[in-house]
């Protein structure tokens, strides 16, 4: 069975958006920390497994957040190209964590070719709080990188959808993707009639 693409919504960093590689960017260029690859980064919280001052982990993060480091966020090979494939078909909903609207959303809207009302960009400011939002909607899929916001789905009857990484690889029940192809392998894209 396909996912009905309007039934879905996405995560934003770590899926449609290449967070971490910019993390270590800004930490190699900012701090001059050039030691951490991106398979070091074997837990969500950073602060659990890379030697990194817990301030300056707070002080990048800050930075990636409100969008102006000056090093650009880019998407996950694939997203854009599979992302407007599902835009084409249904409106995409994308329900992020992240504190603050607005840099993501123009980011979003900046790095998706689609019209704007064929998109919705909420920020929860929780992991928690993408719940609601998706029951509200009538989403039964959500793809997503963290692995405990997974659980809390599945515990409240949304079906998720792992994208793998290294920060996410303790056992787990979900389905994992490890790119943008296998994504797109899962949802029925066949225009509506």
């Amino acid at each position: 069975m396909k996912i009905d693409p309007s039934k879905a919504a996405f995560d934003i960093d770590g899926v449609m958006a290449d967070t971490m590689t910019l993390f270590l960017k800004l930490a190699r260029r900012d701090f001059g920390i050039n030691n951490i690859r991106y398979e070091d980064i074997t837990e969500y919280y950073l602060e659990d497994c890379l030697d990194i001052d817990p301030d300056i982990i707070g002080v990048v993060i800050n930075r990636m957040i409100e969008g102006n480091s000056g090093i650009d966020l880019m998407p996950m090979d694939g997203a854009v190209d599979i992302l407007s494939k599902v835009g084409a078909v249904a409106p995409l909903l994308f329900v992020t964590a992240r504190p603050r609207l607005e840099p993501i959303e123009r980011w979003v809207r900046e790095t998706l070719p689609l019209d704007p009302s064929r998109m919705e960009v909420i920020a929860t400011g929780s992991f928690e709080g993408k719940v609601e939002i998706l029951k509200t909607r009538g989403i039964a899929y959500f793809v997503e990188d963290r692995l405990e916001t997974c659980f809390h789905l599945h515990e409240n009857d949304i079906i998720p959808i792992l994208f793998s990484h290294p920060w996410n690889q303790k056992p787990h029940p979900f389905h994992s993707v490890r790119n943008w192809t296998e994504i797109e392998e899962l949802f029925d894209l066949r225009p509506l009639e």
